[in-house]
């Protein structure tokens, strides 16, 4: 992608505001319990936090949304929730954001699924999940199903993103891909390695280098050699119109089912903190698809917009005036 390429890309985001995407997945609730340490506890050796402050942030699916909203997107989802007061906070934050969700189902017999994590200057000192292991009943696995058609035909994009925390099971996943092709909506998937091969014919699967290896069941080989025929094989297996592989400091590669592979250079100029930023990736991918660009142009902003957020501490989004900037 050279300089000349960019008032193409410029054109691209100008359009991103209002785009309508769903997102479908494993929506958490990510609970902050920020303090200072200045001694160790007499019951035994752990470190004392005096506690300090407290936050909430959407989490998983959650956060792909608040993604999507930040670059100007008019944003559903549709996941589970429980009754419980993390499923009540994490609809309240969703909605803060702009982010539509009739599409939450409650269930009393499933936790929220709740990261805590106890941080003391600046280093995390323990995580505390609270959720539900296990698939979905099938009365609510249905009702989510059935929720599909109606929302999928009322977006531009979908993207399935899956934290492998039940929600999108095999018949789910099914149901989400067939809808799309009925009504030609391009549908994303942020991949579990564990689940990998269930995301057969769907626009785009966005893994990073360690969950395209394994999700294949391969052992990781050097070289760009190996690189081409791992996202090659991918493609057939999967039967998708494209993989985009992230590198890290690598960039991406994107594979077409049609055409050679266009290899990504990074665009971060300085990485401070890598959390969060797939999420941003596929979030900026698949609102670009919504506006119509072709895949190529896609991968590029996604590549963009995953520069500037990398370039900041903590989970952090990207603003259509920040990729604007950066692509001047």
């Amino acid at each position: 992608m050279s300089s000349s390429d960019k008032p193409r890309l410029r054109r691209l985001v100008s359009q991103f505001p209002d785009k309508r995407v769903l997102v479908v997945g494993d929506l958490m609730l990510d609970h902050y319990i920020r303090g200072s340490v200045s001694r160790i506890s007499p019951e035994a050796p752990v470190p004392v936090v005096r506690v300090q402050h407290e936050s909430n942030v959407a989490g998983g699916a959650g956060n792909v949304a608040v993604n999507l909203a930040a670059l100007g997107a008019s944003v559903a989802v549709i996941g589970v929730i429980g009754t419980d007061d993390a499923g009540h906070r994490l609809g309240e934050l969703l909605s803060t954001h702009g982010i539509a969700v009739a599409g939450l189902i409650q269930d009393g017999a499933r936790l929220t699924s709740q990261k805590s994590r106890v941080v003391a200057e600046r280093q995390q000192v323990v995580r505390y999940d609270r959720e539900t292991a296990g698939p979905l009943s099938q009365e609510t696995e249905q009702k989510l199903i059935d929720s599909l058609p109606r929302a999928i035909e009322g977006a531009e994009a979908v993207i399935l993103s899956d934290y492998g925390k039940g929600v999108l099971t095999p018949r789910v996943l099914n149901a989400a891909i067939a809808w799309c092709k009925r009504f030609d909506r391009p549908v994303t998937v942020d991949p579990k390695i564990e689940h990998f091969k269930r995301y057969r014919g769907v626009t785009c699967v966005t893994p990073n280098l360690h969950e395209a290896w394994g999700g294949m069941r391969r052992d990781p080989k050097p070289g760009e050699e190996a690189l081409e025929a791992l996202g090659r094989d991918i493609l057939k297996t999967l039967r998708s119109k494209s993989v985009l592989i992230t590198r890290g400091p690598d960039g991406m590669s994107l594979f077409k089912a049609s055409g050679p592979s266009l290899h990504i250079p990074t665009r971060a100029r300085e990485v401070f903190d890598v959390t969060g930023a797939g999420d941003t990736v596929i979030s900026t991918l698949t609102l670009a698809l919504a506006a119509r660009a072709k895949i190529e142009d896609a991968a590029s902003v996604a590549n963009y917009a995953a520069g500037v957020v990398v370039g900041k501490l903590g989970t952090a989004t990207c603003t259509p005036g920040e990729l604007l900037r950066v692509l001047r």
